[in-house]
C-alpha cells in the first residue's frame, strides 16, 4: 500500500524542481501547482502505474528512481527508462489519451508526487512557457529514443553494457549505481547470467568496481570506448 501519510512536499521547497519541468514555474504558478498535486511515499517494487491500464495524470518523482518497462510475451521486462529526480512520467499518455504502453515501478524507497490530469492540463493551457519547454521535451525524447534503441539493436551485448552503464551514470549522479541484477539485465537486453559474468570482466579490466550491489564506474572514457560512443 502507498504511504499516503508521508509530509507533503512543498513546490517552492523542492529540490527536485530545479531539474524538472516545471523549473520555469514562479510565484502564483507554483502556488497553483502545488495545491493541484498529492505527495506519496512508495516502499521499493511498488508499482505507478500499469501497462494497459488509463492514464489519470502524470507522477512527478521528488526522491528515488523508477523503472519504466514493457513486458514481453513471455512476461520477461524490458526496461526501457530508469527515471530519476524531477522527472515527470506519464505525460505522453495524457496527450494521446491512450492507456498507458508501458508500467512503472519503484527500483527503490521513492517520494512520489501526482498531478491529476485535468489539473495538469490547465497549467499546459494557462502557461506558454510551460507548454514550449514541454514541446521541446518531447523532441528531445524522440531524438533519445532513437538514439536508444539504434544502440539496443545493433551493439552486442557487451557494447550494450557499457551504454547502459553510461545512462545509468547519468541518473544516479554521483552516486554508485544501485540496481538489482535482474533488473540491469532487462535494461540491456540478456540473461542475468551473461551481465554477471561481464560485469565480472568489466571489473577485471578496470572499468568498474563493485561492492556488494553497489557499481561505480572508475573508467568512464573507456566505458565509452567501449560502447563505441563519442562524447
Amino acid at each position: 500500500m502507498i504511504d499516503h501519510s508521508h509530509k507533503h512536499v512543498s513546490c517552492e521547497n523542492c529540490g527536485s524542481r530545479n531539474s524538472s519541468l516545471f523549473a520555469g514555474l514562479h510565484g502564483e504558478q507554483v502556488d497553483e501547482l502545488n495545491e493541484f498535486k498529492a505527495c506519496n511515499h512508495y516502499k521499493k517494487n511498488q508499482g505507478l502505474f500499469l501497462e494497459g491500464s488509463i492514464p489519470r495524470g502524470v507522477y512527478c518523482i521528488n526522491k528515488g528512481k523508477v523503472k519504466v518497462f514493457a513486458l514481453g510475451d513471455e512476461g520477461k521486462e524490458q526496461i526501457i527508462q530508469v527515471a530519476g529526480e524531477g522527472e515527470i512520467l506519464g505525460f505522453r499518455s495524457i496527450f494521446s489519451g491512450e492507456p498507458y504502453k508501458v508500467s512503472a515501478t519503484t527500483l527503490e524507497d521513492a517520494n512520489i508526487c501526482f498531478i491529476h490530469r485535468d489539473s495538469f492540463l490547465s497549467i499546459i493551457d494557462t502557461n506558454a512557457a510551460f507548454r514550449n519547454e514541454l514541446f521541446k521535451e518531447f523532441s528531445k525524447e524522440l531524438g533519445e529514443r532513437a538514439e536508444f534503441i539504434t544502440n539496443m539493436a545493433q551493439k552486442s551485448v557487451r557494447e550494450r553494457l557499457a551504454f547502459i552503464l553510461l545512462i545509468l551514470k547519468e541518473v544516479y549522479g554521483e552516486d554508485p549505481i544501485n540496481m538489482s541484477r535482474e533488473d540491469m539485465a532487462n535494461f540491456v537486453g540478456t540473461a542475468t547470467e551473461t551481465l554477471i559474468r561481464l560485469l565480472k570482466e568489466f571489473k577485471e579490466d578496470g572499468l568498474i568496481d563493485i561492492a556488494t550491489r553497489k557499481l561505480t564506474i572508475l573508467n568512464q572514457a573507456g566505458i565509452i570506448k567501449l560502447a563505441g560512443l563519442h562524447r
